[in-house]
Order: structure tokens, then sequence, then C-alpha cells
């Protein structure tokens, strides 16, 4: 018989901290009460292809192995790292060991047996992922593209949720502030909250500058400085977060996709807005909004968009209030410099720092002097 979907389960996906806590929420349900022997947990943490055979003959033995005192039993091989596109994830010794763990799920698992997978990094295209896709309850937790407009929207619910959860209710600007500070890590953003709600001391409503003042800068944090200082036209502040990015290995395409471009855009794209329709941004978001969503749909197609299919407008209504220390055509001509800094990136040998370091100074440079750059 095949096995049934009720009793085997996969939570997958590079958000480890989301997938950890979904997979060990599902293990506690499953798990026979008050059986200390109801939930057997394999580490699925292989250090090399000899190691992952090892842990799925484990997992096989566990899943053999029928319940000590009768009743249900769950086996949980956790966090395994050796199903993607990696050296271990290719070996040979491993590909048949795991080719073992599937024969055995497609024989079908006894009734009174759950088995649980979670792991981080899964190669879709071999048949042991199409054949789990058919067999299992599959849940995937991949953590937001920062390169894409609009990747904060898609954090801003959850995020709302598990502050409501410690009794933290953020004002309207705070949660959006909070989300691009601290990036898209599940167990960052839980572990930022909770810090948050320490400060707070017995508040309830979190401010802008309740953010502010305790959020730790990540990754993702030091992205949207380097954003901010952009938005500000400081050169200076720029260069140096740039730099600093650079000698700790980031990427500079990396770079420019995710900190400078998409900030020019929402820039230029606010720039327009203001000019051309007259929509002030003021401090009042949802005016703001409720502004664009009035506006013809052929004025707002070029707009970045939520799931939903309406505007992603904040990432526009912070930069509305930004743009002023711009002009339309100073943005167009930075738009354009960024192009042809990613194709200088892609296709020279010239130093990264060295690309990026003359963008930036062109796009943050007086008028007059952006203009002595470009015709030197």
């Amino acid at each position: 018989m095949p096995a049934a979907k009720s009793n085997i389960h996969a939570v997958l996906g590079n958000d480890e901290g989301r997938v950890k806590e979904v997979a060990m929420a599902l293990a506690r349900e499953l798990a026979p009460p008050d059986d200390e022997f109801g939930l057997e947990t394999v580490s699925g943490q292989a250090d090399n292809s000899d190691h992952a055979s090892q842990i799925i003959g484990e997992t096989l033995q566990a899943l053999q192995t029928l319940p000590f005192f009768g009743g249900g039993k769950v086996v949980w091989l956790q966090g395994a790292n050796f199903f993607g596109d990696s050296v271990t994830g290719r070996s040979q010794t491993t590909l048949s060991a795991v080719e073992g763990l599937q024969e055995m799920l497609e024989a079908g698992l006894p009734p009174d047996v759950t088995f649980i997978l979670s792991a981080s990094e899964i190669d879709k295209r071999r048949s042991f992922y199409k054949k789990l896709s058919k067999l299992a309850k599959v849940q995937v937790f991949d953590r937001v593209d920062i390169s894409k407009d609009g990747w904060e929207t898609q954090l801003i619910g959850p995020v709302g949720q598990w502050a409501r959860e410690l009794g933290i209710d953020f004002e309207p600007d705070a949660v959006e502030r909070f989300v691009l500070m601290v990036g898209t890590d599940t167990r960052q953003l839980r572990s930022e909250l909770e810090k948050l709600s320490l400060y707070l001391d017995g508040r309830r409503r979190a401010t802008v500058d309740d953010v502010r003042a305790i959020v730790v800068s990540t990754h993702t944090g030091v992205i949207f400085e380097i954003s901010e200082a952009i938005a500000n036209r400081n050169l200076p502040l720029a260069l140096e977060l740039i730099d600093r990015q650079l000698k700790n290995g980031e990427n500079a395409i990396g770079l420019l996709l995710a900190a400078i471009v998409p900030k020019v855009r929402y820039l230029l794209q606010a720039r327009d807005l203001i000019e051309r329709h007259g929509i002030t941004p003021g401090r009042n978001y949802r005016a703001f909004e409720s502004a664009i969503n009035r506006l013809p749909k052929n004025e707002t197609a070029h707009l970045p968009r939520k799931k939903d299919g309406n505007p992603s407008v904040y990432p526009i209504f912070l930069a509305a209030q930004e743009c002023r220390k711009f002009s339309a055509a100073e943005l167009r001509d930075a738009l354009e410099a960024c192009l042809e800094a990613n194709l200088r990136l892609v296709t020279t040998a010239l130093e990264p720092r060295l690309v990026l370091g003359q963008l930036v100074t062109r796009i943050l440079s007086a008028p007059a002097a952006s203009k002595r750059n470009r015709a030197a």
C-alpha cells in the first residue's frame, strides 16, 4: 500500500528558523502525549557523505522499529543538510542512501508510525523530491528575496502577528521600519521582537524611535542604511558603508541590486508622482496610499505590487519624504548610471569598489559636479 499523506510530512525551505519552528510544533502535535518514547529525533547535520549515509540508516531503523509501548510513534529527521545540490548531496554514497529512504516511503509506513523531514535545502530536480511531493504533506518556508520590489510588505503581516503575541502594538510606520532594519531571517526577527518587548517595559505601543533605539542593524539593516545614505545625499557615509560591506565579503552586484537600484527607483517613482500628479507625502501614510490608489491604472502600472495586486506603496511613501533633494532628471540619470555600473561589474575586470564608488559619487554629487564626472 502507498504511504498515506497523513503520516509523512516535509517542512522545507531556506528560512531555517521558520522551518525548525514549524517542524517542532508538528512533532509535538503528532507525538503521543505522555510518552517519552513516542518521539524519536535523528539529527540530519552530516559532515560528509558517509555521515549522511549513517544518518539515513539510523532513520530507516527508527522507522522500522515499532512503538515501544504500542500506540503511535513519530520519527523526525531534523535539519537534514544533504538533500541539496552540494558536494555531500551529489555524492553517490549519499544518493544511494537517499534512494533507500525513498523506497521505504514508497512502500508505505506502518499506520502508527509518522515521519517528519525538515531540511533547509532540497534539490527539486531529483526523483526524491518529486516522490516526496506526492507522498507527503509538504510545507515550504523560504526567505523573502530582498532584491525584489516590495519584499518588506510580505513580512509586515507575520511580524505584526508575532508582535501581538508578545503584547506589542506597532505604530504604522514602526513595523515597516522594524522589518527594514532587521531583514528576512525569522529567528532574528523574533529575537529582536523579544528585545523590543523588554525595552518597552510594560508599554504596549512601539514607535519608530523605540525601534531605532533597540533594534540591532543586521546585514539587511546595513543595506537599508546604504539606501538611507543615498536618499539623504550623504556621499561620505554611503562610500564608507559600501566599503565596509565589500571588505566583509559582500557581493558588489548584490549591493547594487539590493541597496542602490531599489532606492533610486523608489525616489524616481515618488518624484514622478509628486511632479505629475501633485501627490504630497505629508506624514499620513493612509492618505498617501489612498491618493495613489485613486489614480488611473495606467498611471500606476509601473509601480511594484503586493500579493493582492495593489501597489506596494510604503517604500514610495518613505521615498516621497526624501526625494526633494533630487530632481526627476537627476534620478533618471542615476537609474541609467546603475545600469552602466551593472554592465561594468559583469563584463569587465574593474575593481568592484571602484565601480560602486564612482556610481554613488555620480548619483550623489551636486548636478554641476555630476556633469563634469560624466564628461570625464
